[in-house]
């Protein structure tokens, strides 16, 4: 008998992706759902991490019940050893995703410097200047290009093994720091860092499942305060530092009218360039040319998030919106450079008439149209990738064509410099708040959506939950497509919220839910938690704070979890990682690191009780500091 697909309405909460899900089965198109589905149930030993493949004596699966044969591998690693392997693992490649993004950005401001690009340029020379001045560069009556050659320098020198501790270590309070030094895990380097964990999680080297663990700790934070912290602030200096303004949210943003094209993956390095090809004049009377009004430019995931708070570019979807994108029908031309890019969307793109286009040497897909793009060649690629979603409107069938539902509208912009703007420069004022109980303390959800969840429903839902308890919220990556599309970006979303925070939104004209960039952008969080930290004169682990991946399904989720609860922050996760094979590696994960490093995971897939334990983690920071309740 065949089984029955599950209702669409249990999938997501969104009638836009319920009705581009039930138009993808009348099209024959499967998706993520579908293939989750199809793999249900899950290997259990694979689930628990008790799958060990990192030697050809092997695969081994470890065996925890009583009087089993298959406690210990072949080389005699038992559950615990296995699990803190398989995490370790696990977080560093997380950080090497992020870490790498960071590198792209050197090696961009790097060619502005050597003069190798002409498309790209230092927008914020403000910032660079800072930024410079902040690690000991001399900048004062130094040409722009000299200060930011040395700067470059000094960004390559976080990648390597020569330093004792990365650079942007110097924004973390003082208390954290001696903290790192007493464990042995301050990050001295992104590359060396990983490296050591792939070495330490050879057979044969760590085999002390809490000292693998700890290195785990030093590897997200290499990536948080080094490889993701260089991301951020390399693309604010290249492209502009966001600025509050207003744009749009789902599949609305579609035009019938238009040749769309939809830029996805992580780093704004290609998206930037096909904007600005998609904005000169040729290219859209050459879109006329063929009948269309114009060309529409949306985004997916974290690149959409990194032009939707620079340019205000609208955002389509996030993680499991991208396949359904495509099924409108209306989409000429994916174009993607790397990280949660599913696979799946070429088969997808191939459907329709869509074309899917790939352009980073590091992240090709079978059947994709290649592009290799470099600074020098950037913006001359991007105009043929235009043009060839240009082209591609001739081809488009109107009858195939249903873009689903009105978008809606978001607030974005957010980032510590604006944020410091509007109170005047100091964080006095937003810190006076705090400490009169309008705002309780502050909440950052990030991560991603897995189709485990029904879409949305955990990202969602606790934001609502949080905010009606005056914890005002800070999202990254693709959680903003979804409170954005539950009207919580917007000033008028503080009727939403507790008395005392809608006082201070409704002041301020901001939302109870702030949009602050992409996933790499959670480095803008930490890098705010030390600035209060600091202005406070206590540790990152005493401020009423917390963070939450409800829905989170991938390794840079997992790292991002790792350096906040290593920073000092609390982090809720929606489903455990793959330890719970281990009773030490969940023990210590769960109580253990409270005592090691000031700050825990919480496990808690009820976002109503994820606000619950959030909330009493910030009561209890409020009373230790002696504020009220």
């Amino acid at each position: 008998m065949t089984k029955q697909p599950r209702p669409v309405e249990e999938l997501s909460i969104w009638a836009d992706a319920q009705a581009m899900l039930t138009k993808a089965r009348k099209d024959g198109v499967q998706t993520a759902w579908d293939r989750l589905e199809a793999q249900t149930p899950h290997c259990t030993f694979c689930d628990q991490g008790l799958t060990c493949k990192n030697c050809v004596m092997g695969p081994c699966r470890i065996s925890t019940k009583e009087g089993s044969k298959r406690k210990r591998g072949v080389c005699g690693a038992d559950a615990d050893v296995v699990v803190a392997r398989n995490f370790g693992r696990f977080v560093a490649g997380g950080s090497a995703g992020h870490s790498d993004h960071g590198r792209d950005l050197i090696e961009v401001l790097e060619a502005i410097v050597e003069g190798h690009t002409d498309a790209y340029r230092i927008t914020d020379e403000a910032k660079l200047r800072r930024l410079a001045a902040e690690v000991g560069i001399a900048v004062d009556g130094r040409p722009e290009m000299d200060v930011a050659r040395d700067f470059v320098d000094a960004c390559y020198a976080d990648f390597g093994s020569r330093r004792k501790a990365i650079m942007f270590t110097a924004r973390v309070p003082e208390k954290r720091r001696a903290l790192w030094a007493g464990l042995g895990i301050t990050p001295r380097g992104v590359d060396r860092e990983i490296a050591e964990m792939m070495h330490r999680t050879h057979m044969g080297c760590d085999n002390d499942a809490p000292n693998t663990l700890l290195h785990a700790a030093r590897t997200a934070l290499s990536d948080g305060w080094g490889g993701s912290m260089i991301g951020t602030e390399l693309s604010d200096v290249i492209f502009g530092t966001p600025t509050p303004r207003f744009s749009r949210v789902n599949l609305g943003v579609l035009r019938k009218d238009q040749v769309n094209i939809l830029v996805h993956g992580h780093n704004p390095v290609v998206s930037e360039m096909v904007l600005a090809a998609a904005r000169e004049p040729e290219m859209i009377a050459r879109a006329k040319a063929l009948g269309a009004t114009g060309i529409n430019v949306a985004g997916l995931c974290c690149t959409g998030n990194e032009l939707l708070a620079r340019q205000g570019v609208p955002m389509a979807g996030n993680h499991l919106m991208t396949e359904l994108a495509i099924v409108t029908g209306a989409v000429e031309a994916v174009v993607v450079d790397y990280q949660c890019i599913m696979p799946s969307m070429v088969q997808a793109a191939g459907c329709y008439h869509t074309r899917f286009i790939d352009t980073a040497a590091k992240a090709r897909f079978t059947g994709a149209i290649h592009f290799d793009i470099h600074p020098h060649n950037a913006l001359e690629q991007a105009r043929q990738i235009v043009g060839i979603a240009v082209d591609a409107f001739a081809e488009r069938d109107p009858h195939r064509v249903d873009i689903p539902g009105q978008p809606v509208d978001i607030m974005t912009g957010f980032c510590n410099e604006s944020v410091l703007a509007a109170l005047g420069g100091s964080l006095d004022p937003l810190l006076e708040q705090v400490k009169s109980g309008n705002i309780r303390g502050f909440a950052a959800i990030v991560g991603c959506n897995n189709p485990k969840f029904q879409q949305d429903s955990c990202n969602v839902g606790l934001a609502r939950e949080l905010i009606k308890r005056d914890i005002m919220v800070l999202v990254t990556g693709c959680v903003t497509t979804a409170v954005g599309k539950a009207g919580l970006l917007m000033p008028e979303a503080a009727a939403q919220a507790g008395p005392g925070l809608e006082a201070v939104c409704k002041a301020l004209g901001v939302p109870p839910v702030l949009h602050f960039g992409s996933c790499v952008d959670n480095s803008r969080i930490i890098h705010l938690c030390a600035l209060i930290a600091n202005t406070l004169g206590v540790d990152i682990a005493d401020l009423p704070v917390a963070a939450s991946a409800p829905e989170w399904y991938s390794e840079k989720a997992a790292a991002i979890g790792m350096y906040a609860v290593a920073s000092g922050i609390s982090t809720h996760l929606g489903l455990p990682p793959h330890i719970t094979g281990s009773k030490t590696v969940t023990d210590l994960a769960l109580n253990g690191l409270e005592g090691i490093v000031g700050a825990t995971f919480m496990v808690e897939p009820d976002p109503v009780k994820a606000a619950g334990l959030i909330d009493a983690r910030i009561a209890a920071k409020r009373k230790a500091l002696g504020l009220p309740r």
